[in-house]
């Protein structure tokens, strides 16, 4: 466990795991997730020879919670300060659901040159749906644009909890610590809001089409957010890019299936 300051003076906190001369494998979690809802990948990618680092992003796990910096392009430059602090060089980011995202604006504003491919789990590179791109969130669309993350992140109404089985609520419980978060539903502050809804709002595929690395991006077939289908169509915007669907699995697509997808992974890293 150890911690970097960022480029803005905000204290990063980040987890490092395998051989410390292994090819470095970047793992960045999505919104309201802390570095160890990664649990289920470090020990597989360290037993695959890797150097394993899972970052927490500033607001979320053991980082600071910033007064500034609640937008993209600032959790990009976060990811860069990173890559820049560690020295990483021919590095996989993994970037799980708004995590994906924070890996486009780094390379948008700061390239890929310390980047030998790219891992974006269960997460579309527009959320808003309209005529040329409907693989963004359900029912969200230009008449609600401004209002539907006002106060959260709204349940679509697909894929239930429920249907997962006990053996995928179990690992989710396990890997969000949801036992020691307690009951209820959760909160959402004002800063967490606005990251929120600056997220929802960008569009990253022209990143996507110019980005000059590998990518894979994986969905989950149950996502809770989007059709699976974001995938195919995230990969078509790049020859570079491919996509993986893992059945019977939602969002949370590492955690609710971790053998499927820590073998997918490797082995696409091994290609």
């Amino acid at each position: 466990m150890a911690d970097l300051t960022a480029s803005d003076g905000v204290r990063l906190h980040y987890d490092e795991s395998g051989d410390p001369s292994g090819r470095p494998i970047v793992l960045i979690a999505g919104f309201k997730a802390a570095a160890r809802s990664w649990r289920f990948q470090v020990r597989a990618f360290a037993r695959a020879g890797y150097r394993v680092i899972a970052f927490d992003r500033r607001g979320h796990g053991a980082s600071q919670v910033a007064t500034t910096g609640h937008d993209m392009p600032r959790h990009g430059a976060d990811i860069h300060d990173l890559l820049e602090a560690l020295d990483l060089r021919d590095a996989t980011l993994v970037g799980q659901s708004m995590g994906g995202n924070a890996i486009w604006a780094m390379v948008e504003r700061f390239g890929t040159g310390r980047v030998r491919d790219i891992v974006i789990v269960d997460q579309t590179p527009k959320m808003l749906n309209d005529d040329d791109w409907p693989h963004g969130f359900y029912d969200y669309e230009a008449s609600n644009a401004d209002t539907l993350f006002a106060e959260g992140i709204p349940d679509p109404g697909r894929h239930s909890a429920g249907s997962k089985g006990l053996a995928r609520i179990a690992r989710l419980v396990i890997a969000m610590d949801l036992l020691r978060g307690g009951r209820g539903e959760p909160t959402f502050t004002d800063a967490e809001l606005a990251l929120l809804h600056d997220h929802a709002t960008r569009d990253w595929r022209a990143v996507i089409a110019d980005v000059d690395v590998p990518v894979l991006f994986v969905a989950g077939r149950e996502s809770e957010f989007w059709p699976s289908e974001h995938a195919a169509a995230s990969a078509a915007l790049n020859p570079r890019a491919t996509s993986a669907v893992i059945e019977r699995d939602g969002h949370a697509t590492n955690i609710e299936q971790p053998a499927a997808f820590n073998r997918g992974v490797l082995e696409w890293l091994e290609r």
